[in-house]
């Protein structure tokens, strides 16, 4: 009981700095975007009406849905979209076009974390840098430039890793919340009345006197969760007792007393509507305040930019992505990873959106269509998981479900308002994503019915073989084939230019499962063909970190002697044609050619050592 408890301290301090940076860091602009376009009147009647829909959307979108329920549908204790869907596809799998439909809406969710992605740096760095512009309005025109500038510096530094500063995560983003929660009770004791707004009846009093305007601004009020996904995608890291934990006792409590200070200071000084966060503060504590800002926003964005690399690592292991290049920063912790691709696409990305949008207030705009219908989705997954896996009464299911599904919804059709202004922009990029996505999943279905249609039987073609073996030589290949029992095209070129076998063969066929993880007792699979040959299956989780030789240690025992200096790992690099008729549009048959040949091969993603792979390619039309 000790140890846990003692555990349960540092694992809700870091829970703070990666899942409550991006919704901790809301207060700098939300407020500011639903009173500083005109649209509500300065009044006290709407102050309060305003506070009360902020608190009452945390409750029930944050503390409800995420804390309470979703954070219950963990998949093997692991958390996010992807396990979600992992969960609800496997919940349905005796009806199958029901599982095809819920595979593309959970895979157009997850493409659409990428959207969200980008924008929630960019408006988190971009508003905390413009609080420059209080301190003195001269430094207006560095506002740009230096946010630009902290992205870079951030973004460079993940080759680097974040195991040396991400100890200081949890600190920083507890006294971040401790300034805000001080910020705020500074100005409610001069207005304690303030804290009536916590009613919900002043919501409901606000949205029945403003039916048009509550609808108008809920695209900006959405601003004040997010990165409420960041809940249920870190379970897996920190667990729930620790996630409950600070949000019940630091992060609530902290982001509603920021709230209703930013109301008490409106109700008192209405020019301060321009920018209400800072202006919380005395004018000798302003540059502090900012550089504070500045370094929560960088801990909010780099929590999101370690969500990317997790999501897509999970996202290839499931198959709906090519291998990419994927480096380990850490020798102590194999899930601190860095994707070139992935860090300097989002990079390109959030520097696209600053110079296009330019202010925090624009990029509001965008935010807020693709993460409202994110949570549709994740509602939506929800049902299927409480109905199918978990097996509750339809009643139940709906009732514990629809009403979520509604403020969801009408979350999502208010911000669909801002979709020329900039909603636009995260949808396209969600909906790029979602394209590689489906294209690569089917042309790899594609390209395994070609090599099936032309595979040789391994069982026979080794049969044949040995009537006449070729020379012997020391040591072990390893064969990767993408299907059981048919013959690799590697080997097929080795026996054909070398004309030799090696003393033993494994025919290895890596399987991911929808699973989060295999246990190394559940790992291999190896069945004796004779000759010193052997077929080998060895099972990854979508978040086991896929090591070959490790795995293959287990098979030693089967009477394999595998050395690693006699060892070599022979992998067939194809070259993939497009060809008319295929199954797939011309430009898509392109487009899946080039992804193929651009991905990092297999000998990067399984760890294999590069001195003793083997690749042997040929063309294959698809």
């Amino acid at each position: 009981m000790q140890n846990s408890k003692s555990s349960l301290a540092p694992l809700t301090l870091a829970a703070l700095g990666v899942v409550y940076g991006d919704i901790g860091t809301s207060v700098l602009y939300a407020v500011k975007e639903v009173f500083g376009h005109g649209h509500v009147a300065l009044t006290p009647d709407n102050v309060y009406g305003i506070l009360s829909i902020f608190f009452w959307t945390l409750t029930v979108i944050v503390s409800i849905k995420y804390v309470v329920l979703v954070l219950r549908a963990d998949n093997k204790g692991e958390g996010g979209l992807v396990a979600m869907l992992a969960l609800a596809s496997q919940a349905v799998k005796e009806k199958p076009r029901l599982r095809r439909l819920l595979l593309a809406v959970g895979v157009f969710g997850t493409s659409l974390f990428y959207g969200d992605g980008v924008i929630t740096p960019a408006i988190s760095v971009l508003s905390a840098v413009e609080g420059l512009e209080v301190v003195s309005p001269e430094l207006t025109e560095w506002v740009i430039p230096l946010t630009l500038v902290i992205l870079l510096g951030l973004f460079s530094f993940q080759k680097r890793g974040t195991s040396g500063v991400g100890r200081y995560f949890g600190p920083v983003t507890l006294i971040w919340f401790f300034t805000i929660a001080l910020l705020g009770i500074s100005h409610i004791v001069d207005h304690p009345e303030i804290l009536a707004a916590l009613s919900p009846h002043h919501a409901v009093r606000f949205m029945w006197h403003h039916p048009k305007i509550t609808f108008f601004i809920l695209g900006a009020v959405v601003l004040c969760v997010t990165g409420a996904e960041a809940l249920y995608a870190d379970l897996g890291h920190f667990g729930k007792r620790p996630i409950r934990l600070a949000w019940f006792g630091v992060v609530m409590p902290a982001l509603t007393l920021n709230y209703f200070g930013q109301g008490a200071l409106l109700l008192d000084h209405p020019e301060a509507v321009k920018n209400p966060f800072f202006l919380l503060a005395p004018e000798w504590v302003t540059l502090p305040l900012v550089v504070l800002a500045t370094a929560a926003t960088v801990i909010a964005s780099q929590a999101l930019i370690t969500g990317a690399y997790s999501v897509t690592k999970q996202v290839i292991q499931l198959g709906y992505l090519p291998r990419l290049n994927v480096q380990h920063t850490s020798v102590k912790d194999m899930g601190q990873i860095y994707m070139p691709a992935v860090n300097w696409g989002l990079f390109v990305a959030i520097v696209l959106a600053v110079v296009m949008f330019r202010s925090s207030s624009n990029l509001a705009a965008a935010y807020g269509i693709a993460v409202t219908l994110d949570m549709s989705i994740t509602t939506t997954l929800t049902f299927f998981v409480i109905r199918y896996a978990w097996r509750y009464p339809l009643w139940l299911c709906i009732l514990a479900t629809s009403w979520f599904f509604v403020v969801d919804f009408t979350f999502f059709a208010s911000n669909l308002l801002k979709l020329l202004q900039g909603g636009w922009f995260p949808l396209v990029i969600g909906g790029g994503v979602f394209t590689l996505m489906v294209t690569w999943k089917r042309g790899r279905e594609l390209l395994n019915e070609k090599l099936r249609s032309d595979a040789i039987p391994l069982k026979e073609f080794l049969e044949s073989v040995f009537l006449s073996p070729p020379t012997r030589v020391p040591g072990t290949a390893v064969f990767l084939t993408a299907e059981t029992g048919t013959v690799p095209n590697a080997l097929l070129h080795n026996l054909k230019h070398n004309k030799v076998l090696h003393e033993n063969n494994l025919f290895v066929t890596v399987r991911n499962h929808e699973t989060p993880w295999i246990g190394m007792d559940r790992r291999v699979e190896i069945e004796p063909l004779g000759h010193h040959c052997w077929q080998v299956i060895v099972h990854y989780g979508f978040k086991n970190d896929p090591d070959l030789p490790r795995a293959l240690e287990h098979i030693r025992a089967r009477g394999c002697e595998l050395e690693a200096m006699t060892t070599s790992y022979f992998l067939s690099r194809d070259v993939v044609v497009p060809t008319i008729g295929s199954g797939m549009a011309p430009w898509r048959e392109k487009l899946f050619a080039q992804m193929h040949h651009n991905a990092s091969a297999a000998s990067e993603f399984l760890n294999l050592p590069n001195n003793s792979v083997v690749e042997l390619g040929s063309k294959i039309e698809i």
